[in-house]
C-alpha cells in the first residue's frame, strides 16, 4: 500500500525533472534569470513540492543555482567552465580506461565495446558527408557508458555520470549534423580512430597508453567547441546547451 501512495509523488517529480531540465537546455530561459514556480508549476502540471526537488536535484548536477532572494536562477556558465567541464570528463574517463586495461575487463565487457566499435565503424563508412548523425550520436553514448562500466569501479561510473549531466560536457555534445563545417565533421572520423585504440589498449592490458588516449579523445570536445564558437557566433544556437555559456 505504501509503495502505491509513493508513487504518484515519485512520478510528478520525474515529469518535474525532465521538464525543467528540458526548457533549461534548450535555452527556453536566460542564463541568470530566475525561475518562477508559479509559472513553471503550471506550465510542467505539476505541485510545487515535486517542483522544488526538481529544482533542488538540478542544483546538485550543476545546471541552476540558489539565490539570495530565494528560489533559483539558470546557471550561466563561462567558457572556462565548459573547458573545465570537457577537462574532468578526460581525466575521469581517462581513470576508467587505465582501470579497466589494468585489471583487466571482462570479455563480455570488452566483446559488448568491440561490437560498439564495429558498428560506428559502419556508421563512418560512407564518409564524413554522409553520417548517420542519429545513429553516431546513438552508438557515441554506447561507447562512453560501455568505458565507465568497464572501470569496475562504482565510484568512477558515478562520477562520470554526473560530470556528463553537464550538456556541453557529454560525449555528444557537439555531435550536430547543423554544424555543416568540414573539419566538424572531420573530428567524428578521428573521434572513431580514437575509439579503436582505446578498445585495443585495454584488450592489450596497456593501461597508461589506454588513458592517455581516452583523455586525448575528450579533448575533441575542446577543439569542437572552438569550432563552434569561432566560425560564426549564429553556430553557437545550434548546440542547445551552450545558451548556457555567457560571453
Amino acid at each position: 500500500m505504501a509503495d502505491a501512495i509513493d508513487t504518484g509523488p515519485r512520478q510528478q517529480t520525474l515529469k518535474a525533472l525532465q521538464g525543467l531540465r528540458d526548457i533549461v537546455l534548450k535555452g527556453e530561459v536566460e542564463a541568470g534569470e530566475r525561475l518562477s514556480e508559479v509559472a513553471l508549476s503550471t506550465r510542467l502540471d505539476v505541485s510545487r513540492t515535486p517542483l522544488r526537488t526538481a529544482l533542488q536535484r538540478l542544483e546538485q548536477e550543476g545546471l541552476v543555482e540558489a539565490i539570495a532572494s530565494g528560489g533559483f536562477a539558470v546557471r550561466r556558465f563561462s567558457r572556462n567552465d565548459v573547458i573545465d567541464a570537457i577537462e574532468l570528463r578526460g581525466v575521469l574517463e581517462g581513470t576508467a580506461a587505465r582501470l579497466a586495461a589494468e585489471r583487466g575487463a571482462p570479455s563480455a565487457g570488452l566483446r559488448q565495446l568491440a561490437g560498439v566499435v564495429a558498428a560506428l565503424d559502419a556508421v563512418v563508412a560512407p564518409g564524413p558527408e554522409n553520417l548517420d548523425f542519429g545513429r553516431y550520436e546513438e552508438l557515441n553514448g554506447d561507447f562512453h557508458a560501455t568505458l565507465a562500466a568497464l572501470s569496475g569501479s562504482d565510484i568512477i561510473r558515478r562520477e562520470i555520470a554526473r560530470v556528463t549531466g553537464l550538456p556541453f560536457a557529454s560525449p555528444n555534445a557537439f555531435v550536430n549534423d547543423q554544424v555543416d563545417i568540414p573539419a566538424f565533421r572531420q573530428s567524428l572520423l578521428l573521434g572513431q580512430v580514437q575509439h579503436k585504440a582505446i578498445l585495443s589498449a585495454i584488450e592489450g592490458r596497456e593501461g597508461t597508453r589506454a588513458e592517455a588516449l581516452a583523455r586525448e579523445h575528450a579533448r575533441l570536445a575542446r577543439q569542437n567547441l572552438d569550432i563552434v564558437l569561432f566560425n560564426t557566433s549564429q553556430l553557437r544556437h545550434r548546440v542547445a546547451a551552450l545558451a548556457l555559456m555567457a560571453g
